[in-house]
């Protein structure tokens, strides 16, 4: 039985991100190798994520760093966004990327930028939404109940930003 393909896609894997991962001139479309990237990463391709990053990035140099991106526990991607360039050789790409680690799920946001040359697409950098970031969390709130002590002058615990005894206390 053929399994889905890791991308979200709802196709097969040899429907979809198989055919990039055996051929990157097969690739048509921004999205379609952000998808086939993503897919490389949960299948350890890191032949794949390393040659389809843009010349410029010298990703050769940084391998190692891609094979322990690559081994993280990575459970769904979410695309969000693919928009064109005014450049028919540029596209950007929105997506959600959710990893496991630790016990913990995390998601990464990135606005992807791909660049065709030669007639191939290539990830050659990605923003970040700073704006995304979750607040720090008060490392007592995630204590038992039981040996939690909030002192009257200490930040409410309910994250309000008052203080305990104009608040909850």
């Amino acid at each position: 039985m053929a399994s889905s393909c890791p991308c979200g896609s709802n196709r097969t894997y040899q429907q979809c991100c198989e055919i990039a991962h055996n051929n990157h001139a097969d690739v048509t479309t921004p999205e379609q190798l952000m998808r086939s990237r993503y897919s490389a990463h949960v299948l350890g391709l890191v032949d794949y994520v390393v040659n389809t990053y843009h010349p410029s990035c010298n990703a050769e140099e940084q391998r190692e760093g891609i094979a322990q991106s690559i081994d993280s526990d990575w459970c769904k991607l979410e695309v969000v966004k693919a928009e064109a360039s005014s450049n028919e050789n540029e596209g950007f790409v929105e997506f959600n990327a959710y990893f496991d680690e630790n016990g913990k799920r995390y998601c990464m946001t990135e606005r992807s930028r791909f660049v065709k040359e030669d007639g191939l697409w290539y990830y050659i950098d990605g923003t970040f939404p700073e704006d995304e970031k979750e607040p720090e969390q008060d490392p007592r709130l995630s204590q038992p109940v039981s040996s939690l002590k909030v002192g009257r002058n200490d930040p409410c615990i309910c994250g309000s930003g008052k203080k305990f005894k104009k608040c909850c206390g």
